[in-house]
């Protein structure tokens, strides 16, 4: 049975857990995501204006990649002190980094106004949201998985999920807009500017809500048992959380990684690079493009926590198996139904592909938070999906644009989405299913890896 710190919390405590987590995951993925749409469309412009247009592209999307660099370190710092101090004090600062970033974008200055300085200041703001993104996944679902019913906890933890999807639909959905009521020439003039803006309303709404949670009870728990460990051992020096899930959790690191190959490539290259390859390659304007992507995130938004509950059902590994087998085969029809330049074949290439990522990544937030033990698992989980993403999600549209810009086909691109898809069905297939674990058998000493016993139905 489980403790008292760790029982479950009522319906009405759950729900505003889940809101906290997934408003903020929202905001953050808007700020993100707005930041990539933004780079596709006007960043190649107004940041980099003597390059030729898929270069200065190009070099828009290296900027977008930097914020993929930072990710690990933010994983690193936020995973060891989230460990150690609570996953609620690390989510705060997280939303204010990234707010604080994406509200200075919409103040820079251009290329035109201060030109090389430009550029830089833009890459350094992208930097400090890379940073912020990279502690906020995995405190934002570790803090609903250690909160919610073990029997449900695939479905309650895929609600942060969807703020992947949301913040896309924001941001895609701001910018469809005023493409929609502003010229070309008054939207790259200041117009541009506005969405990034926006964000500042967003962060203090988010605040409102993530200060007033509970801070995790199976961490609280974990901590408690820690300091008693601390007290009747004085001779015993606890190990850093880095230290730990590095020397027991190492196997559970490379799984996680390995699925998040087929799942972040995919994404990035159906949500972001598609505004490049639709508008240049298929003859789609603008506007068309966001919209056929606005619609698709909605779609996504509602499936994921129906891959969620799947996934309590039957386990994390066969729906995650599915998502990823799903997009590989679905890459060459998705770029077939693109090159008709029809809007409804957009649409569904776009929605068939984000629903099949949905498979992959609403099981993904039990997935990984059910592999690592309570003192590390902010650690383990955060390292294993951000260090991922740098080779995976951070150099996608890159590489999908280079390889546009040298074959001039679909093609190539296919085939990378398909080479990542390979990679991830071999890390999960040789993972062990976890959906029985029991996040509330907290570690007798440092290091001692979860208890895979099956979850009672009071445990969390």
């Amino acid at each position: 049975m489980a403790s008292a710190a760790s029982a479950p919390p009522t319906p009405s405590n759950l729900k505003r857990i889940v809101a906290a987590s997934l408003i903020g995951t929202t905001i953050e993925w808007y700020d993100f995501f707005l930041y990539g749409s933004a780079a596709a469309l006007v960043f190649n412009k107004l940041f980099f204006p003597d390059s030729d247009p898929l270069v200065g592209t190009l070099l828009s999307f290296l900027t977008y990649a930097v914020g993929f660099a930072a990710r690990p370190l933010g994983a690193l710092v936020f995973g060891h002190y989230g460990d150690r101090l609570g996953r609620k004090k690390l989510l705060v600062l997280s939303l204010l980094l990234m707010g604080g970033a994406t509200f200075a974008i919409g103040l820079l200055p251009t290329h035109a106004t201060v030109g090389a300085a430009a550029p830089v200041l833009l890459t350094a703001l992208r930097l400090v949201q890379g940073f912020a993104l990279g502690g906020e996944w995995g405190g934002a679902v570790l803090l609903v998985s250690e909160h919610g019913d073990a029997r449900r906890r695939g479905f309650w933890a895929s609600w942060p999920q969807t703020g992947a999807p949301a913040g896309q639909l924001l941001a895609t959905g701001v910018l469809s807009l005023l493409t929609a009521v502003l010229s070309d020439d008054a939207f790259g003039s200041w117009g541009w500017r506005i969405p990034f803006l926006l964000s500042g309303v967003l962060v203090v709404v988010g605040l409102w809500i993530r200060l007033s949670v509970d801070e995790s009870p199976v961490f609280q728990q974990a901590l408690a048992q820690a300091e008693v460990r601390k007290a009747t051992h004085t001779d015993e020096v606890e190990r850093l959380p880095l230290v730990s899930v590095l020397r027991y959790h190492w196997r559970d690191i490379l799984v996680a990684m390995g699925a998040r190959m087929a799942e972040n490539i995919s994404y990035y290259v159906i949500t972001a690079f598609i505004l490049v390859y639709a508008t240049t390659s298929a003859g789609v304007s603008k506007q068309t493009a966001l919209n056929s992507v606005l619609i698709a995130s909605a779609v996504h938004f509602a499936v994921i926590p129906a891959w969620g509950a799947l996934s309590d059902r039957v386990g994390r590994r066969p729906v995650y198996l599915l998502g990823a087998v799903g997009v590989g085969l679905w890459m060459f029809p998705f770029f077939s139904l693109v090159d008709t330049g029809d809007f409804g074949s957009l649409v569904l290439a776009v929605t068939v592909g984000l629903v099949l990522h949905g498979a992959m990544y609403a099981p993904q937030a039990a997935f990984f938070s059910e592999m690592f033990a309570t003192r590390m698992r902010y650690s383990g989980a955060s390292i294993g999906a951000q260090f991922a993403s740098v080779a995976a999600g951070a150099p996608a549209p890159l590489i999908a644009t280079a390889l546009l810009a040298d074959y001039d086909s679909s093609t190539p691109i296919a085939l990378y989405v398909i080479a990542a898809v390979v990679l991830t069905v071999v890390a999960v297939a040789v993972a062990k299913e976890t959906r029985l674990r029991d996040l509330s058998a907290v570690e007798s000493a440092a290091g001692t890896e979860p208890s895979t016993a099956p979850a009672d139905a009071h445990s969390v």
